[in-house]
């Protein structure tokens, strides 16, 4: 009777530590051929074949490199084949656990082919003083590269570029050593989208989920963004054109997605403990947007009958009884955006005029800050290359210089910012000065359209008021500080362009002199919030 044993079987193991490696005869593909190559010219079988590319990390080596050691076990297979020693193992700890599992059984033995050298019992001293000398070798050769890639990693973010992968919105491109991250004209609006939509407030991340899913928003392995790679994203401050690496913020020179002011109206929505809007598939249009006027709890809402209905649900003991249905909160919240709407269109046109003459103005001023902002880049680069030079040449301390350096670095990036909210500013002013009114002049209408989403309501509430208040089934709303402004500025505007009074607008300038200081105070207004206003 033959009894059957696997001792003429093998298991193979590949990898390859590097894209160079691969592509100059260090393929997976090529390993393979010669491990297969080797095992039929000492009949052998290769019954399992273990493969680590590039891209592995550490953590995958390390499993299956046990996997490979557990199964031969198992399975009793007596030989691994592998092509150099540093392919199998480059640390004493993996090392010592094939000395091991070597010492085991004196059937078992590592074949390492192209150094023709095989590890078993019989092994000799001074051949198992060369597999000593050559792991540690590996080893060297590991820990010296892990430092070479940490100098790169040191200098590359110095010149101002991520050493890794971007985040999603931008893409790599150049040659091997002058790789740089630009803009992915693909996902990059995408990623700006999915910032000022969550900047508005009025969605959880998990209702951002879902829209940047139906706006065609995918990972880089296509599928579909979780929440925590969302916040991950909406937290990353290299999208502002800061880079983040080893606990420490770098200024990078990439091309920004974003400014700065969206990520900080972001990072704040992250942050925030209360209040913060949960997606529902049937969202009321008030939810989390009053408050209980006695205990200052937020207003729940529930529906019944198809009607949605708010209460207060008494968490401090409070005394107010009763529902309010959402269509009576509405009828209390119109006279509050009558008061507020320019009641003739030639105001409107008026204050177009008006703005596109104190815009020159606002123009004028924002050159000669333009001038100076420059001027401080010009002198801040001169003083980083001087301090450059000191320092290669040895003539100042390097101590000395990196300070100069970094604060050349830090004047510049502040000017350079100031410049860029200039020239994005002088058409914002203008554009939020209009978009306030024309919003306060149709709000009712937006709200009533049958085309208004219960999204496009909360936002336009958002814009509106800074808050609400209900008590005894009445809401007392609060104004934004823009609309504030408006239920003062308004009524004067409006008695000035009333038809039977002054139909003709003959001495127009005589009236609005009493105006005059108002609408300058109107212009600063602009000015303070108009950031709250440029995408309506």
């Amino acid at each position: 009777m033959t009894i059957k044993t696997n001792d003429n079987k093998a298991v193979a193991y590949c990898r390859v530590s590097s894209k160079e490696q691969e592509e100059t005869g260090y393929s997976l593909e090529a390993q393979e051929n010669l491990l297969k190559e080797y095992a039929n010219n000492k009949s052998l079988t290769v019954d399992k074949f273990y493969k680590i590319s590039e891209s592995a990390s550490g953590k995958q080596i390390r499993k299956t490199f046990n996997e490979m050691l557990k199964y031969a076990t198992k399975n009793k297979i007596p030989t691994i084949l592998c092509e150099k020693i540093d392919r199998l193992t480059r640390n004493l700890k993996d090392a010592n656990l094939i000395d091991e599992w070597v010492k085991e059984d004196p059937k078992r033995s590592v074949h390492f082919i192209k150094e023709g050298f095989i590890l078993n019992q019989n092994t000799k001293a001074h051949e198992n003083l060369v597999w000593d000398m050559k792991v540690a070798i590996a080893r060297f050769y590991t820990n010296n590269l892990s430092e070479e890639v940490k100098k790169g990693q040191k200098e590359k973010i110095k010149e101002g570029w991520l050493p890794t992968k971007p985040p999603l919105g931008y893409k790599t491109i150049g040659e091997k050593g002058r790789k740089i991250h630009v803009i992915d004209e693909k996902t990059g609006q995408l990623v700006r989208k999915m910032f000022e939509i969550y900047a508005n407030g009025n969605h959880s991340l998990k209702a951002l989920i879902d829209i940047m899913h139906r706006e065609g928003l995918r990972g880089r392995n296509g599928a579909k963004l979780s929440r925590s790679r969302i916040h991950g994203y909406l937290s990353d401050p290299f999208y502002f054109g800061k880079i983040f690496w080893n606990g420490t913020i770098y200024q990078g020179r990439h091309e920004p997605l974003i400014t700065k002011e969206l990520f900080d109206m972001v990072q704040e929505k992250l942050s925030r403990k209360t209040s913060a809007p949960q997606f529902k598939k049937h969202l009321p249009v008030f939810k989390a947007k009053i408050k209980c006027a006695e205990c200052g709890g937020i207003i729940s809402w529930y529906m019944q009958k198809g009607h949605w209905y708010g209460n207060c649900n008494h968490f401090k003991n409070c005394s107010q009884h009763g529902c309010l249905r959402q269509e009576k909160a509405e009828e209390q919240l119109f006279p509050y955006f009558d008061k507020v709407a320019p009641k003739n269109i030639r105001i409107m046109q008026w204050l177009e005029e008006a703005l596109k003459e104190d815009h020159a103005e606002e123009i004028r001023y924002n050159n000669r800050k333009k001038e100076e902002y420059m001027r401080i880049i010009t002198t801040a680069d001169r003083r980083l290359e001087m301090a450059y030079n000191d320092k290669l040449d040895g003539r100042m301390p390097a101590g000395i210089c990196e300070k100069a350096m970094n604060g050349a670095i830090n004047d510049k990036e502040c000017a350079t910012r100031e410049l860029e909210r200039l020239g994005k500013g002088q058409k914002e002013y203008y554009e939020a000065g209009y978009a306030i009114h024309e919003l306060a002049c149709k709000a009712r209408a937006i709200y009533e359209s049958p085309k208004a989403t219960t999204e496009d309501k909360r936002l336009l509430l958002s814009y509106v008021f800074s808050g609400m208040e209900l008590g005894e089934n009445k809401i007392t709303p609060n104004y934004t500080l823009a609309f504030e402004f408006l239920t003062k500025w308004v009524p004067k505007v409006n008695a000035t362009f009333e038809p039977e009074k002054n139909d003709d607008l003959k001495g127009k300038t005589e009236v609005l002199t009493s105006v005059k200081s108002d609408f300058t105070a109107l212009l600063r207004l602009i000015r303070a919030v108009r950031s709250q206003f440029i995408d309506i």
